[in-house]
């Protein structure tokens, strides 16, 4: 496993900071305590703790950010005078909600309502934009390891390796939840050993990693550290096929709004399937196989029209690759740097794209109208622990495209749940400097 030291790691990206000795920017982190749920686990009780850390001390120290506004400004360094560049973002921490629900483990976002799940049995959901509490699902299961939000359903995967499903209705303007089965249903275990068919055919044997639906050919996919994914039948909830997808555990996978499959694994790769409607022996076919450097990759994000593919690694870098706009065959990209510590999630919205990490920080990229180019807006700090989960959707704040935010909600394996405010600067006279591992710049940090 290649380290961000080794030759054959991408170039390492030198950033230096420049700290303001303005006094405001300090943060007492004494503010944000650990759980203090006698529910949490020990560090190796859970599968999706903290990865081992594969950093250079070459890379910085991310800046604290404090509640107050800030912005960066991005400069050229000296080996690149001759760009002209000015770019700012603002940012800074909205709401921080500690429940003694111990680490939170997932979480999703649908239609102005944010779902979170943790070590307790309960899935917390909050509405926006206040992002007050407004109902809880509760089942006699611990420990929500992924969460999936449709327009009309909620799907919750949870520590036993099976799957809660409640239906999302409205009564008199009130959201109101029903649960509606548990995947793999029981009678399908009665009827599948009076017929002798293997069980494992519908129940995973490892825990559950990832969840994604397939709206259009009304499916939903489950990923497992057992290295198969699982195709349910939303219809009737049956386990129609069981993909056996890698060689080690799978930790992420998504699905394009063409019903393109991607999965990523602990064997350093992302595998594309294709499903087959017309062979019964093999549904979904293996398309390609796309190398992450050596490392292994522990969560994965789409751009909104598909044409961009995010993989985070335990390296601390986050590959991509382009699909070409007339074979459709995806071409590498190249990497965005900075995490010192393993991807843990990533989320994408628009032209933005967030990765947590387990260095406890988030990042936030801007993505050119081409794609091949990314410039950092921010670097959200604030949690004491690993970053789990993270979701992120776009806001207005006025009727000018100008005043459009992002925001992002990130759960942390300290059990705090935060929420981000991200806005980016439109500057039309400037030229954004792109990350593409092999220019090198310098952020100084200022207020405004």
């Amino acid at each position: 496993m290649a380290s961000l030291d080794s030759p054959n790691s991408p170039p390492n990206t030198s950033f230096a900071i420049r700290p303001s000795s303005d006094a405001t920017t300090t943060v007492n982190y004494h503010n944000f305590l650990r759980s203090l749920s006698t529910k949490e686990p020990p560090p190796t009780a859970f599968p999706f703790n903290t990865p081992p850390r594969f950093s250079s001390a070459s890379l910085h120290t991310s800046p604290i950010s404090s509640p107050h506004h800030h912005s960066f400004t991005t400069t050229p360094a000296a080996a690149n005078h001759h760009l002209h560049l000015h770019l700012e973002s603002s940012y800074h921490c909205v709401s921080s909600v500690l429940k003694k629900d111990g680490q939170m483990l997932s979480i999703a976002a649908f239609n102005g309502f944010v779902y979170t799940g943790s070590d307790s049995n309960v899935i917390r959901i909050w509405k926006l934009p206040e992002f007050t509490e407004c109902g809880q699902l509760k089942t006699k299961t611990a420990m929500v390891v992924a969460l999936e939000v449709s327009p009309d359903r909620v799907y919750a995967a949870y520590g036993d390796g099976k799957i809660r499903v409640w239906r999302r209705t409205w009564d008199n303007h009130a959201l109101r939840h029903v649960r509606l089965a548990t995947i793999p249903r029981t009678s399908g275990y009665v009827r599948s050993y009076i017929i002798g068919k293997d069980k494992t055919m519908m129940k995973h044997m490892g825990p559950i990693t990832s969840l994604a639906i397939n709206i259009s050919d009304d499916i939903l996919y489950s990923a497992s550290l057992d290295k198969t994914v699982k195709v349910w039948r939303i219809t009737d909830f049956k386990c129609i096929e069981t993909i056996q997808a890698h060689s080690d555990p799978i930790n992420a996978l998504v699905v394009a709004d063409d019903g393109v499959l991607y999965t990523a694994s602990d064997d350093a790769t992302v595998r594309v399937w294709r499903r087959n409607f017309y062979s019964e022996n093999q549904p979904h076919a293996l398309v390609v196989t796309l190398p992450a450097k050596c490392s292994p990759v522990k969560a994965l994000t789409l751009s909104p029209d598909d044409g961009i593919l995010y993989g985070g690694c335990t390296d601390g870098y986050v590959h991509y690759w382009h699909k070409g706009w007339f074979s459709g065959q995806l071409q590498y990209g190249g990497a965005l740097q900075g995490h010192t510590h393993a991807v843990m999630c990533m989320a994408s919205v628009a032209s933005y794209v967030v990765s947590g990490s387990a260095d406890s920080t988030s990042r936030v990229w801007a993505r050119e109208q081409d794609g091949g180019r990314h410039t950092i807006l921010a670097v959200l700090v604030g949690h004491r622990g690993p970053i789990r989960c993270v979701t992120a959707f776009l806001g207005r704040s006025g009727e000018e495209p100008e005043e459009e935010y992002c925001t992002i909600c990130t759960g942390s394996l300290d059990g705090v749940l935060k929420m981000w405010r991200v806005t980016q600067t439109k500057n039309n006279s400037s030229e954004r400097l792109s990350q593409n591992g092999h220019e090198y710049f310098e952020l100084q940090e200022g207020f405004n």
